[in-house]
């Protein structure tokens, strides 16, 4: 067995960031920036008023209560007509611009209106600048807003597009072909023979795949037939950036993607010492990164999460690779066998008075694949006896929230 380290630096050596592509912002979302963006204007373009009120000249208001003449309406998207002058007001709406004169807003709630709105009372003084957004608070023109490798989040898309940028060159999204084989496995809601059990490998595969912005390709559901493997795995080499293949890749005398992979590529068989996901493969087809996953459910995704979407991630541009690690304590045991392997046991977390706590999420058999679905987080437990409660452990989180397991 190799260390996972080992692995993953394997996998990482062989996968280089893809070419460069300009994408609407619509499409743009989880995506790396290729280089630098800079603003061509100032954000926001002219003083702006933040609140509803009026507009005034600050002095006007120092002896207030004082009473103004309102001399207009200004309602945002519209241009001043006229400057304010001594003790007159322009009734003002948020966003509208500071007309010429004026150099303060004094919010409606501190004013009273007069005669059907022909004068106003501020009630209230306010000094200059009150409630005045000014031209290039947010951004000025000239400022570099992202640098190169920033991943584009939905207040990314928004800066871009406050700018009027409508497109963004970014690192290309990879397409990720996913196939599964085996002969026992069927797919659709046809009684099961005996023997037999249905695919969820590819659609667990396909949804990982998604769910790290990436595109998936399905690439189908093969039998244990080496021609009709090597024609799926060529299709996907064809057609995408990256191949996840499912079961196959173990010392069995069924194994048939282990000979055809040899066949096609230059391929590394490893067994690593994890629980689960100990056999993975991984190599170049014709220049195309391809990773053999096991084909166990839980070890499938558990192996994808730890090999294949670090390299993904760096195939799209990433320089943050893994998911963070926390330190977590257990609420109650979390027992393995030393094995000479890391486990990875299938969590709930909660967090709560400024610490993670976990507890099992239920079965951590390699084929219960409903105790992953009722996690939400990976603990990793060194080679040993695991965790008793109260003692510290390596937390992953893989997201935020389960509705099945354990919640404090």
């Amino acid at each position: 067995m190799i260390p996972l380290t080992e692995a993953q630096q394997v996998v990482l050596d062989r996968c280089a960031p893809l070419g460069t592509v300009t994408l609407p912002l619509v499409e743009a979302l989880g995506c790396v920036t290729a280089g630098a963006v800079t603003a061509a204007e100032a954000v926001p373009a002219f003083d702006n008023t933040a609140m509803d009120g009026y507009a005034v000249r600050a002095a006007d208001t120092a002896s207030a209560p004082v009473t103004l003449e309102v001399v207009g309406t200004l309602a945002a998207g519209a241009a001043p007509e006229r400057a304010v002058g001594a003790s007159e007001a322009v009734r003002i709406m948020t966003g509208a611009p500071i007309p010429p004169g004026a150099d303060a807003v004094i919010m409606v709630e501190r004013t009273r209106a007069l005669e059907g709105g022909g004068r106003v009372v501020a009630e209230a003084s306010v000094p200059a600048g009150n409630h005045v957004r000014r031209a290039g608070e947010d951004l000025q023109a000239g400022t570099v807003v992202f640098q190169p490798g920033e991943v584009l989040q939905p207040a990314h898309v928004g800066v871009l597009a406050g700018l009027g940028i409508h497109a963004v060159e970014v690192v290309r999204r990879p397409r990720v072909g996913v196939v599964s084989t085996g002969d026992e496995l069927v797919d659709g809601p046809e009684p099961l023979a005996l023997g037999q059990v249905r695919d969820s490998n590819r659609y667990s595969l396909l949804s990982l795949v998604s769910e790290a912005g990436l595109e998936g390709v399905d690439l189908g559901l093969v039998r244990d037939d080496p021609e009709a493997i090597r024609a799926a795995i060529a299709r996907g080499v064809e057609t995408c950036d990256a191949v996840l293949t499912s079961g196959g890749v173990s010392m069995g005398d069924y194994d048939c993607v282990k000979v055809v992979l040899d066949e096609m590529g230059e391929m590394s068989w490893m067994q690593v010492a994890i629980k689960p996901a100990k056999p993975f493969a991984f190599g170049l087809v014709g220049g195309t990164p391809v990773f053999g996953l096991p084909g166990n459910t839980v070890s499938s995704m558990v192996s994808f999460e730890l090999l294949a979407r670090p390299a993904l991630r760096q195939m799209m541009g990433h320089t943050q690779l893994h998911r963070p690690r926390v330190q977590a304590t257990a609420a109650a045991p979390l027992r393995r066998r030393p094995d000479g392997k890391i486990h990875f046991a299938r969590v709930v977390w909660s967090y709560s008075g400024g610490r993670y706590e976990v507890r099992s999420a239920g079965g951590q058999g390699s084929h219960q694949l409903s105790a992953l679905a009722a996690a939400n987080g990976l603990a990793v437990l060194a080679d040993g006896h695991g965790a008793e409660p109260g003692d510290v452990v390596e937390l992953i989180r893989l997201h935020e929230f389960s509705r099945g397991g354990w919640h404090r």
